[in-house]
């Protein structure tokens, strides 16, 4: 029987596994880079070991170092979490011929699944040869074979584009997985993701447990996730179990694994097998009733599982939160996470805690948020009023795409695919004007004004308002309010009450409330954040015309090939290669003209805003 758990992962897939360990009667184990040294998950851990190395993004992908750890701290098992060294065969066995249990599949399976070229094989299908591609085979995925979550993909539609393509899907796939090999497939247009959670234990009983939609993605990595997959035909949800069934059972699966399709025209078309616990796994755990972490270490126990699964019920949907700008082109973001908090109702799976540190080493995602109803249509909304009234004090998210997301009309009557953000990114990252959340500047500066003397501001004879500004969603605005002879008034609104972390204002009779909270020069005002500016900007803050500023802490990866400064560039032509968490982001020319400073080396560390280059425009344009 298993007593002790070390997990080979962080964050939160850390603290999942940590949760179901913890309700077992399970010792804990985590492990961590000197980055993630005050991380959750070590907080959490009822043991927490070092893993030495100068690279915390590598740090987690060391074999020997986190066999070592789970050695010294007593564990006598090992669950893989997910990335990382979770779809790493020789991983398994250095655990399994340490004398540790391995909750996971066998080696020899991860081993058969784990390349999606030799997965393809397996099931009959061979990947495109990169230098044989034609016109013909437009458009096609470059694909990493190793790892997942987006990282290492590109679509291309010119076959000129090709070449590029490859390299920067190599470079990111070896950064994400250790592994830069990448392979060419047909991409599959206005497909539907579709997948299949598989369970299986030792004595050969396999589960299908139902289908996953996730086709709302960005940049290829998943967004919002579902269970079950609406409006497929009940011949094809069994022929998609069928499928899984029988990939888990050409390499003798044990544990939990994902089989992932496109879906398209009422066909289903293999892409990859996971030989582990997905990201969505929650909405299959809540319309099943199940703990997969659970069962996964049952089975790695020996129990069998009984024949048939327990029945679906209802429906769940998952939205993933991410720390990324939308005004700087959804760039991760990095900072304080000072609160996050959800309503009651809904399942919160996070690796942060109120005031830690969102680094530039690893994912941008925050937290998993789900919900559960009877119905899709239930789930949906019950999901969408949680995103809204979560507590969210930090880095700027993706909570106001995922809310617009989940309300679509295109979403909510499960007519998506693939292209959703494709054809609607514009429209829900610029939607209609909100009167109310407009006032969210002015309740800032009430808030802020409150906190004074009480006669601070007041004068006797009528004078200017006093005026604030705010930076929000990349505008800048100005506010103006007045200190009068029964306190605080603004213009065209009644100021029902005034507080430091309260504003009730009232407009054409119907008085709104403001929850405000402020961290130096960022203020959150219910779900808006805002940049407190200062009254006169700075003049050594100014930059030269054309100044390419680093959108986020990172590594310069990369220069342009023969830049120097002088040279002559067109306008949306590569320059510099920065990464961050994980993913490779191109700063390009804003104009044609010239290169007149490139201040940055290859190597480099930068921060936020750190000058990379300057464009001057040729005149005229």
């Amino acid at each position: 029987m298993i007593t002790s758990v070390l997990v080979a992962n962080r964050g939160e897939i850390a603290c999942r596994v940590f949760d179901t360990c913890r309700a077992s009667g399970i010792r804990t184990v985590a492990v961590h880079s000197d980055a993630d040294e005050n991380a959750l998950h070590t907080r959490v851990a009822d043991t927490a070991v070092r893993l030495p190395g100068s690279a915390p993004s590598d740090t987690y992908l060391r074999a020997d170092l986190v066999v070592k750890a789970a050695v010294a701290a007593g564990a006598d098992a090992v669950h893989p979490g997910y990335g990382f060294l979770s779809e790493n065969a020789d991983f398994a066995r250095a655990v399994l011929d340490a004398g540790l249990v391995w909750i996971g599949p066998p080696p020899e399976a991860i081993e058969a699944m784990a390349s999606k070229t030799r997965a393809k094989e397996l099931m009959g299908l061979a990947p495109l040869a990169a230098d044989a591609v034609t016109e013909a085979d437009l458009p096609v995925l470059v694909k990493a074979a190793a790892g997942g979550g987006g990282r290492g993909m590109r679509v291309v539609r010119r076959l000129e584009e090709l070449g590029d393509a490859l390299d920067a899907a190599r470079a990111e796939a070896a950064s994400a997985f250790g592994d830069g090999e990448v392979f060419v497939e047909p991409y599959v247009e206005h497909g539907r993701h579709v997948e299949v959670q598989i369970l299986a234990d030792t004595h050969g009983t396999v589960w299908a447990l139902g289908t996953r939609d996730c086709s709302l993605q960005r940049r290829h990595q998943k967004v919002i996730e579902e269970a079950p997959a609406p409006g497929l035909s009940e011949e094809l949800t069994a022929e998609l179990h069928a499928l899984a069934v029988r990939a888990a059972r050409a390499v003798d699966y044990v544990g939990a694994g994902t089989v992932e399709f496109l879906v398209a025209d009422g066909r289903a078309h293999f892409l990859e097998m996971n030989t582990r616990l997905q990201v969505e796994h929650p909405v299959t755990e809540a319309v099943f009733g199940l703990d997969l972490v659970a069962e996964q270490i049952r089975i790695a126990e020996g129990h069998a599982l009984p024949a048939e699964p327990p029945p679906a019920r209802g429906h769940a949907v998952e939205a993933r939160l991410y720390a990324e700008d939308p005004a700087t082109g959804w760039t991760p973001q990095t900072g304080t996470l000072h609160r996050l908090a959800v309503p009651a109702g809904v399942r919160l799976d996070t690796g942060f805690g109120d005031g830690d540190e969102i680094g530039v080493h690893y994912d941008p995602m925050l937290a998993k948020i789900v919900a559960h109803a009877p119905t899709r249509a239930e789930a949906i909304r019950r999901l969408a009023g949680a995103l809204e009234r979560t507590t969210l004090h930090g880095p700027v998210t993706n909570r106001d795409l995922l809310v617009r997301s989940l309300r679509h009309e295109e979403f909510t009557s499960a007519r998506m695919n693939t292209g959703f953000y494709d054809r609607h990114l514009p429209d829900l990252t610029t939607p209609a004007a909100d009167p109310v959340a407009a006032l969210a500047p002015l309740a800032a500066a009430l808030a802020e004004a409150s906190t004074g003397s009480r006669f601070g501001g007041w004068r006797n004879l009528p004078s200017q308002p006093q005026r604030k500004r705010y930076a929000v969603a990349g505008e800048e605005t100005e506010v103006a309010y007045a200190h009068g002879r029964t306190g605080l008034t603004a213009e065209g609104v009644q100021v029902v009450h005034a507080g430091p972390a309260l504003v009730v204002l009232e407009t054409d009779g119907v008085r709104h409330r403001f929850e405000v909270a402020r961290y130096g020069d960022q203020v959150h005002v219910n779900g808006t954040t805002l940049t407190a500016l200062p009254r006169f900007p700075d003049p050594q803050a100014q930059r030269a015309p054309g100044s390419l500023l680093a959108p986020m802490p990172g590594t310069v990866v990369k220069i342009a090939d023969g830049l120097v400064t002088g040279s002559g560039v067109q306008a949306g032509e590569p320059i510099v290669w920065l990464e961050a968490m994980k993913m490779q982001h191109v700063i390009s020319a804003p104009a044609t003209g010239t290169l007149t400073s490139l201040p940055v080396t290859e190597g480099q560390q930068v921060q936020l805003g750190t000058l990379l280059a300057v464009v001057q425009a040729t005149q005229g344009r």
